[in-house]
């Protein structure tokens, strides 16, 4: 069985890592309202989705 002749250090290990970050949440404008929203889901200001109201949004 092959065996590592050197450590790895600490260096080597993280510039390997480096793309294992989270990635930024995708965000569009809301056709209705225009706040951001996540694609393909209702919006939280207005409650719309796909240009008809899906839930209804009390003002409080």
């Amino acid at each position: 069985m092959a065996v590592p002749k050197r450590r790895t250090s600490k260096q080597r290990k993280r510039k390997r890592r480096t793309y294992h970050k989270a990635q930024d949440t995708a965000h569009q404008a809301c056709p209705n309202c225009g706040d951001p929203k996540r694609p393909h889901r209702v919006c939280v200001t207005c409650g719309h989705y796909a240009a008809r109201e899906v839930v209804r949004i009390e003002d409080f």
